[in-house]
């Protein structure tokens, strides 16, 4: 991640394991974590650098939420907002515990720009099935 369109990685989570939701028979698990990059750049630029890793480890998109060797999802550019094809902050982060945790573990400050304070959007979530690795 470190240079990934221009950017410098400033931090990184721990990897977490979860549960996929909703729970699907047999499914694995899912790891997941955050990297926090600081600099300039578009976040068009920074999309299309996150797809070409994507690509890399082989991930298709035959059809939205296909099973999937990588997923990178863009989260915020600082207070950023944006709808259209890219939506800043990601539309559903805020209801997902798998990222509000790593996220709370590199920007233990950070907030929505609409919603408010990470550790309170955490905290008012549904249990996830949600460890540490």
């Amino acid at each position: 991640m470190d240079g990934l369109a221009g950017l410098r990685l400033m931090a990184l989570s721990r990897w977490w394991e979860s549960a996929p939701i909703p729970p699907l028979p047999g499914a694995p698990w899912f790891v997941n974590g955050v990297a926090r990059l600081a600099g300039e750049a578009e976040p068009e630029a920074l999309l299309a650098a996150l797809h070409a890793i994507e690509a890399r480890f082989d991930r298709a998109r035959p059809y939205p939420n296909a099973p999937r060797t990588l997923d990178l999802d863009l989260l915020a550019m600082g207070d950023l907002r944006r709808d259209g094809a890219l939506i800043l902050p990601h539309p559903r982060l805020h209801l997902r515990h798998f990222v509000l945790q790593p996220l709370l573990e590199v920007a233990p400050g950070w907030r929505h720009p609409v919603l408010g304070d990470a550790a309170g959007l955490l905290a008012v979530l549904p249990e996830q099935a949600l460890r540490p690795l």
